[in-house]
């Protein structure tokens, strides 16, 4: 049974930092979300911003185009950098508490591939559950924001149009139009066995688009952050990145450091290089710790970082922290423009589930919390500038989403160790091709769900993306291909293809 509501305001898909952003910029809106926690809870760096006096978005931008591997688009980070200020100060009005120096300064950090403290942070790194606490206090007091729960398993069209959702509840579906849907799902991070991202995180918003015809971009590029507690989590606790800014150092078993081998920035190289090196640290019989016994007031300083060592029976101010690399944020997404335009009419993309270029092949340190207050906002500007379509006609949803049954098995387990082993932080050609046949024989079983769907065919394209990139790029490293080829210096964009659709009114 398929039941169909009208919705008068625009739709947001998702309630992390992006969502809500949109939300609260719009006229009026509805945002629809899931029990399941997204990832701006779990983020512990901070926000970049240019809003110190010997700073400006300039040299933010400059920094941000300088790790992109030469894919950036330039436009875009500019519109990032230059809204930075004003994103902080939104923030802050709203009720955000970061911290602050004696003299009620904000204490700026500086992370890799900066080349200044711009990073602002509440409570040391608990940076995202303040901004998500600060943009959940101002959608309680907003009259103009409706909430509603539910599971989005796909989008909703008319002729070449999006229209609406289709929420599942058990065998149940409800389809929601709407005048615009603004999709703010977010990455793609569980698609990996080593990650930082917490469950729910699989690229579903990105399936759904392509399914409804989006043009879908960059999805070879994953960024693995290079400091996960390797401590048997799933998923696996983030050390900040401001820990390295603050003094902490790599170290293998005996103390010594190694970053200095590989990169003039040493422990503030980019993270797809210092993510590398901590891989070639393992991958040579040899381990990797980050060593912050330097750093003083430790706990008081990082109590998030502090809360994950202590229980697995490290104290982070005496011990040395076993790390390694994991999928952490991810650069490909439904191809957008700043203001979250897609290539489908009625449908908008904003946060990690877009791909606006503005983070090229390899995102700097502290932008992503940045991109979804900044592009959040531009995208409500847009959607509320846009005229509304006239009343649609019969709605039509793909048969399968009306149908299979949503959560995935077991099986899945076995897709994120093939992307993890083949489609991870070194990749070849044979084993993209293995990752690519894995991934076809466990269509058929993953196939049978939603998710499971969803999940099969995000890891084919990622695998045939990264097959067709013959170059190592920012995120994506080739050890066959180990060098950048001018020649590829251009974003890949696909088409995934809407699948054969049902009349539901």
């Amino acid at each position: 049974m398929t039941r169909v509501e009208s919705l008068e305001a625009p739709l947001v898909v998702g309630a992390g930092v992006a969502g809500l952003s949109v939300a609260l910029g719009l006229e009026r809106a509805v945002v629809i979300t899931s029990k399941e926690m997204g990832s701006t809870w779990w983020a512990q760096g901070g926000i970049a911003a240019a809003v110190s006096a010997d700073d400006s978005p300039g040299a933010h931008a400059a920094d941000t185009v300088a790790v992109a591997g030469g894919l950036a688009v330039e436009d875009a980070v500019a519109a990032l950098t230059g809204g930075g200020p004003e994103a902080i100060a939104r923030l802050i009005e709203m009720g955000a508490q970061f911290d602050r120096d004696d003299d009620g300064a904000l204490v700026l950090s500086r992370e890799g591939g900066h080349h200044a403290r711009r990073v602002v942070h509440a409570d040391g790194d608990a940076t995202g559950a303040e901004v998500m606490r600060a943009l959940n206090a101002a959608v309680d007091t907003a009259d103009t924001v409706e909430m509603l729960e539910g599971r989005v398993v796909d989008l909703a069209r008319h002729d070449d149009r999006v229209v609406g959702v289709v929420t599942a509840d058990g065998k149940k579906r409800v389809v929601y139009t709407a005048p615009a849907v603004i999709m703010a799902t977010g990455g793609a991070g569980r698609m990996y066995s080593h990650t930082t991202n917490p469950s729910g995180v699989t690229g579903e918003g990105i399936m759904m688009a392509g399914r409804a015809g989006a043009r879908l971009a960059d999805l070879e590029f994953v960024q693995f952050h290079p400091t996960a507690l390797n401590a048997g989590k799933d998923p696996m606790p983030l050390l900040t990145e401001a820990l390295r800014g603050e003094g902490a150092k790599l170290v293998d078993a005996a103390g010594r450091r190694f970053m200095d081998r590989y990169h003039p920035m040493a422990e503030l190289a980019p993270r797809d290089i210092v993510a590398r090196a901590i891989f070639w640290q393992y991958d040579r019989g040899s381990s990797a710790y980050l060593d912050g016994r330097s750093i003083v007031n430790f706990h008081e300083r990082f109590p998030t970082v502090t809360a994950h060592a202590l229980s697995v029976g490290l104290d982070p101010s005496e011990d040395l922290l076993p790390v390694s690399p994991a999928a952490h944020y991810y650069m490909g997404g439904i191809d957008a423009d700043p203001s979250g335009r897609t290539s489908v009419p009625g449908l908008w993309a904003v946060g990690e589930c877009s791909s606006t270029g503005v983070h090229g092949a390899n995102r700097l340190a502290s932008n992503s919390l940045l991109e979804g207050l900044v592009f959040g906002a531009k995208v409500a500007h847009d959607v509320d500038s846009t005229p509304r379509p006239a009343p649609i006609g019969p709605v039509e949803v793909p048969g399968d989403s009306l149908d299979l049954p949503v959560l995935s098995g077991p099986v899945i387990e076995d897709l994120r160790q093939v992307m993890w082993d083949r489609v991870g932080l070194i990749r070849t050609g044979s084993g993209l091709w293995e990752a690519r046949n894995s991934l076809v024989d466990m269509e058929p079983i993953l196939g049978r769900t939603i998710a499971g769907r969803n999940a099969v065919n995000l890891g084919l394209l990622m695998t045939m993306a990264a097959l067709r990139r013959s170059e190592s790029r920012g995120g994506h490293y080739r050890a066959d291909y180990p060098e950048e080829d001018p020649k590829q210096a251009m974003r890949a964009l696909v088409v995934p293809g809407a699948t054969p659709a049902e009349r539901v009114r």
